[in-house]
C-alpha cells in the first residue's frame, strides 16, 4: 500500500495464485459512486505481471459499474482537478494521476487516498489506505455478504485538518494531505530498513492525525494490518464523499 507495493493485499494476491486458490474466485460488480460536489475521475490498476489500467470521468451524483474479473486484485481511487483534451484524451489532474491518459497508464501519484480491494475464492479482502495520503473520502461498502463484511475507509475529510507540513495547496486551499512517509522519506516513517518490523514501526503523530480523522482506514505502512476487512459472496459499492 502506498510506496510498498509487497503490502499484505499484494501478498495475499501473490499467495492466491500460486496456490491456485483465484481460479475458484468468481467476478465480482464494483458499483462506483461520486457523492462529491465536483467532477472526479475515477482511477483503477490491477495488480498483474502485466501492468493494465482503467480511467473515466464521473459528474457529481453520478455512478459507474466496473465488473471486476475472476481472481482481480487492484486499487480504484479518485483522480481530481483533470483536464483532458477532447482531442488526443491526454491530460493532467492535480491529485491522484496516473500518467497522461483518460485510461491509467501507470500508479497513482501520491497524496491520494486507495481502495484496495483482492477478489478471492470464498473470501474477498478489502481495505482503504492512507499510506499515499488522502485527497478525497472514500468508503467500500459490501452488499449481503456474509463474514465481517463491515465498512472500510474514511468519511472524514483529512483536508480540514491537515498537518501544515503535509499539506498540499492550490490557490491557497488545501487539495490533498501527504503522508509523513512521501513528506520526509525517512525508515522511520515509511517502516523500511530497521523499522520495517511492526513491533518497532509504530504510529506517530502524523499517522495519529490521520487515525483520529478516518479510524477505518490504513494510517501507515505497516498499518493496515489491523484494518483489512475479509467478506464471502459480496458484491461492492467504492463511494467517494459519501457518509454512511
Amino acid at each position: 500500500m502506498g510506496h510498498n507495493y509487497g503490502s499484505p493485499l499484494t501478498i495475499l494476491f501473490t499467495f492466491l495464485m500460486a496456490s491456485g486458490s483465484y481460479m475458484f474466485a468468481r467476478a465480482k460488480t464494483f458499483t462506483i459512486v461520486n457523492d462529491c460536489k465536483e467532477t472526479v475521475w475515477p482511477g483503477i490498476i490491477t495488480h498483474s505481471d502485466n501492468f493494465s489500467g482503467g480511467g473515466f470521468a464521473l459528474k457529481p451524483g453520478q455512478s459507474a459499474v466496473y465488473n471486476a474479473p475472476a481472481g482481480w486484485s487492484g486499487r480504484i481511487w479518485a483522480r481530481t482537478g483533470c483536464n483532458f483534451s477532447h482531442d488526443t484524451g491526454t491530460g493532467t489532474c492535480q491529485t491522484g494521476s496516473c500518467g497522461t491518459q483518460l485510461n491509467c497508464t501507470g500508479p497513482s501519484s501520491p497524496p491520494n487516498t486507495i481502495a484496495e480491494i483482492t477478489v478471492g475464492g470464498d473470501t474477498d479482502f478489502y481495505d482503504v489506505s492512507l499510506v499515499n495520503g488522502f485527497n478525497l473520502p472514500i468508503y467500500i461498502l459490501p452488499l449481503k455478504g456474509k463474514g465481517n463484511c463491515s465498512i472500510a475507509g474514511c468519511d472524514g475529510d483529512l483536508r480540514q485538518s491537515c498537518p501544515s507540513q503535509l499539506a498540499v495547496k492550490e490557490n491557497g486551499t488545501v487539495i490533498a494531505c501527504k503522508s509523513a512517509c512521501d513528506e520526509f522519506d525517512t525508515d522511520e516513517y515509511c517502516c523500511r530498513g530497521s523499522y520495517a518490523d511492526p513491533a518497532v514501526c509504530k504510529p506517530t503523530n502524523y499517522s495519529m492525525s490521520f487515525k483520529q480523522v478516518c479510524p477505518a482506514a490504513s494510517s501507515y505502512a505497516l498499518d493496515d494490518r489491523s484494518t483489512i476487512i475479509a467478506c464471502s459472496g459480496s458484491e461492492y459499492i467504492v463511494a467517494f464523499c459519501a457518509s454512511r
